[in-house]
C-alpha cells in the first residue's frame, strides 16, 4: 500500500514514477524479506530455544539425525512474517489474486503451525485425514476469491499444455477440484521433502524465482502474445508477492542451511507449498510445476511407492522414504543430498522456462 501513496506524488516529484514498475517494486520486496528475515533470525531462533520448540527425530531416521534432536522448529513463521510485511508495502492489495495469495500463507500457515505444535505436545502431530480435510477446507475460500478476478474469466477453467498452443481443454466445474488437488499436492509435497537442512528450502527459492519470471511475461500483454501463453491481466502484481518469499526464504537459508539453526517445520513447508500451487494456477501453469517442482514431486512419489509396495509385497521398495533418506542409507553424506537434490532442481526449473517459447 505504501507504493500506491508514494506513487500518487509522481505528479509533484517525478522521480516517485518508478514505483509504477513492477521490476522495481520485486527489487524492493525482494531485499526487504530477506533484510527482515536476516535480521530477525537470531531473535526468532532464542525465543523458540527459550520456548523449548525443539524437533523430535523419527526413530528409523539416519543415525547422525539424533544430533539433530531439540534443534528449534517452526521456523517457518520466520518465512510467513518476512513476506506478509513486504507485500502490505509494495503491493495492490485490493487485487484479488494477491488476496487469494495472502489467504493461502495465513491458512496453510495455520494449518502448519497447528500441526507443529501438536506434533511438539504429542510427538504425532495432526492425523494425516484430519490435516488433509483441513487442506481441502482452506481451499474454498482461496478458489472463491480467484473465480471472481474479472482477469481470469475467460481462461480460470481451461488447463493450458506445454508445449501445444491451440489446444487447452476446458474442465469447466472439475477444474475447481483440479485446483484444490494442485494446491494441497503442492503442499504436501514440500512438507514431505523437508527433512534435511536446507533440502526444501532450496528448490523453494528455485521454483519460486522460475514463477516470479511466469507471473511477470503472464502479466504482460506483449510478452504473454509472443510467447503465446494465456494473458492474466491481474498477475503481474505476483511477480512482487513471489519476489519477497524469494528474498525470506534465502534469509531463512542462512539459519537452516547444514549443520541447521533452525528448521522450518510444517508451518513453512506446508504454507510454501501451498502458495506455490496457488501461483501456478493463476498464472495459468499448473502443469509445469510439475517439472518446476519436480524435487517435490519425486519426494513424493518415493513416499507414495514406498506404501503402496509395502502393503502389497510387505517389503520396502526404498531403504528408507522420502528418497532423500535412501540415498542417506546408501552412504550419500547429508551435504551431498542436499547440493545434488539443488542442482536438479536448478536444471528442472531452466528445462520448464524454455517451454515457454516451444508451442
Amino acid at each position: 500500500m505504501l507504493y500506491q501513496f508514494l506513487y500518487s506524488l509522481s505528479d509533484q516529484f517525478s522521480a516517485l514514477n518508478v514505483f509504477k514498475y513492477i521490476t522495481f517494486r520485486t527489487s524492493l520486496s525482494l531485499l526487504m524479506a530477506l533484510t527482515i528475515s536476516f535480521l530477525l533470525g537470531p531473535v526468532f531462533i532464542d525465543y523458540l530455544k527459550r520456548k523449548n520448540f525443539g524437533e523430535r527425530i523419527r526413530e528409523d531416521a539416519p543415525d547422525h539425525h539424533n544430533e539433530k534432536a531439540g534443534t528449534p522448529t517452526m521456523g517457518g513463521l520466520l518465512i510467513i512474517v518476512a513476506t506478509i510485511i513486504p507485500v502490505f508495502l509494495w503491493l495492490d492489495i485490493t487485487n484479488r489474486l494477491v488476496l487469494a495469495s495472502v489467504l493461502t500463507i495465513i491458512l496453510f500457515g495455520g494449518i502448519g503451525i497447528y500441526d507443529d505444535v501438536t506434533k511438539l505436545r504429542d510427538g504425532y502431530g495432526l492425523p494425516a485425514k484430519s490435516h488433509f480435510l483441513l487442506q481441502f477446507l482452506a481451499t474454498i475460500p482461496i478458489l472463491y476469491i480467484i473465480s471472481t478476478d474479472p482477469g481470469l474469466e475467460a481462461n480460470l477453467t481451461k488447463v493450458y499444455l506445454p508445449f501445444f498452443k491451440n489446444f487447452q481443454p476446458d474442465l469447466s466445474f472439475g477444474y475447481y477440484f483440479f485446483a484444490m488437488l494442485v494446491i494441497v499436492g503442492a503442499s504436501n509435497a514440500v512438507n514431505l521433502t523437508d527433512g534435511l537442512d536446507g533440502l526444501a528450502i532450496g528448490p523453494i527459492i528455485i521454483a519460486f524465482s522460475a514463477y516470479t519470471v511466469i507471473a511477470y511475461i503472464s502479466g504482460h500483454a506483449g510478452f504473454a502474445k509472443y510467447l503465446q501463453i494465456p494473458f492474466i491481466q491481474n498477475a503481474g502484481e505476483l511477480t512482487i508477492l513471489c519476489g519477497a518469499v524469494v528474498g525470506s526464504s534465502l534469509g531463512f537459508l542462512w539459519y537452516n542451511s547444514y549443520p541447521a539453526q533452525v528448521f522450518m517445520g510444517n508451518t513453512g513447508s506446508v504454507s510454501t507449498g501451498a502458495l506455490l500451487g496457488v501461483i501456478a494456477i493463476v498464472t495459468k501453469h499448473e502443469l509445469i510445476l510439475i517439472l518446476i517442482g519436480g524435487i517435490f514431486v519425486v519426494e513424493a512419489l518415493s513416499v507414495i511407492i514406498q506404501v503402496g509396495y509395502y502393503k502389497m509385497t510387505k517389503k520396502r521398495f526404498f531403504l528408507m522414504a522420502p528418497i532423500h533418506h535412501h540415498f542417506e542409507k546408501k552412504g550419500w553424506s547429508e551435504p551431498k543430498v542436499i547440493i545434488r537434490f539443488w542442482i536438479i532442481a536448478i536444471l528442472l526449473a531452466f528445462i520448464s522456462l524454455t517451454t515457454l517459447k516451444l508451442r
